[in-house]
């Protein structure tokens, strides 16, 4: 599900989208399943995405939309589908491996057994050994048994080294989907599941250690008009380009990442509050210092600015409870008419 369709699921539009995804299943005649549920959701909660797009078709053309087609659907366009059948394609991929290179050891172990035999037997036949024919033949059959050893340790050498080859390909790709399952697909930023890691992880650190810990929570001016004037591909064009900004002020400790919709969030671990508060005011002033232009048609899109509230950790402050102050400070930035930073702290002080 896309975080666009999981912040309206946490709004007071939940029941309303939930009510309209029932009445569409019942009148398309698809059973309301948990998967189907999930699907239906998103259809109806971004009727313009891919996925939305693909049910409409198959509506459309009056295909029937059974277990295996949801299935489906969920596998290519659900990323928890996707992210699911990567680990299974893993976990089949690395039990072949261990298979095959149980196998070898195996046969090795074997290998290494009848060898010991034949040396044993040799060593035996030396004893009771009377002339040269018998001891080239028991030469001969050592030069045999040492030859196919040899032989087998080196096919062992050779599948331990392609499956090491091929785990280690398995690693690399199964942490390549990590990094995607933390990953906003469109802005190529954290996504919310990777912020709120990021930010319990900062917390604990700043409880445990004392360190500085800044939360900035940021939210697009009227990005509403933006899709109801030029659509939602002129939308996502300015979510790209904010967050472009705050991905190249990220550097160092600092995450950027996507909370939702239009609204997005920056962590500042061990950084002062002057600090926190010059890097957003840079945003600010970069993200408002060009008028963009829609690609499609060249028409001229105006400025794009945000509002920013932020918050300095406190001692003993859990990330519930930052979140809520730099939550408050961004709305105090909107009333106070938008375009502003606005420190949680200065709210406090105001008071």
């Amino acid at each position: 599900m896309t975080e666009a369709v999981e912040t309206t699921l946490r709004g007071p539009e939940a029941y309303s989208l939930a009510r309209r995804a029932v009445e569409a299943m019942e009148a398309a005649s698809i059973w309301p399943t948990p998967l189907n549920f999930e699907l239906w959701l998103q259809y109806l909660g971004d009727p313009e995405g891919a996925l939305g797009r693909e049910i409409h078709r198959m509506l459309a053309a009056g295909e029937p939309f059974t277990e295996e087609a949801a299935e489906v659907l969920a596998a290519e366009y659900l990323p928890r589908g996707r992210l699911t059948e990567e680990i299974r394609d893993a976990g089949r991929v690395l039990d072949r491996e261990l298979s095959s290179v149980t196998e070898a050891i195996s046969k090795a172990h074997k290998a290494q057994s009848d060898y010991g035999r034949t040396l044993e037997g040799a060593a035996g036949s030396l004893e009771s050994a009377h002339g040269a024919p018998q001891l080239r033949a028991i030469v001969s059959g050592l030069s045999s048994a040492t030859r196919k050893i040899r032989t087998d340790n080196e096919t062992l050498e050779k599948k331990l080294e392609l499956s090491t080859r091929e785990i280690a390909r398995l690693s690399e790709h199964l942490e390549q989907v990590r990094r995607d399952s933390m990953t906003d697909a469109l802005t190529s930023l954290a996504n919310r599941k990777a912020f709120d890691e990021q930010l319990g992880g900062a917390c604990e650190v700043a409880l445990a250690q004392g360190a500085r810990l800044s939360l900035a929570v940021l939210d697009i001016d009227h990005f509403k008009r933006f899709n109801d004037t030029w659509g939602h591909q002129t939308g996502d064009q300015v979510l790209r380009y904010v967050a472009s900004v705050l991905g190249k002020a990220a550097s160092g400790a600092r995450l950027a990442a996507r909370y939702g919709g239009e609204e997005f969030a920056m962590i500042f671990p061990g950084e002062s509050l002057p600090e926190v508060e010059a890097a957003l005011e840079r945003v600010r002033r970069e993200i408002g210092s060009r008028s963009l232009r829609r690609r499609s048609t060249n028409d001229d899109l105006g400025v794009v600015t945000v509002s920013i509230g932020f918050a300095h950790h406190r001692g003993g402050e859990s990330a519930t409870s930052l979140l809520g102050r730099a939550d408050a400070a961004l709305y105090a930035s909107k009333r106070s008419g938008r375009n502003r930073v606005t420190c949680a702290d200065w709210l406090n002080d105001a008071a």
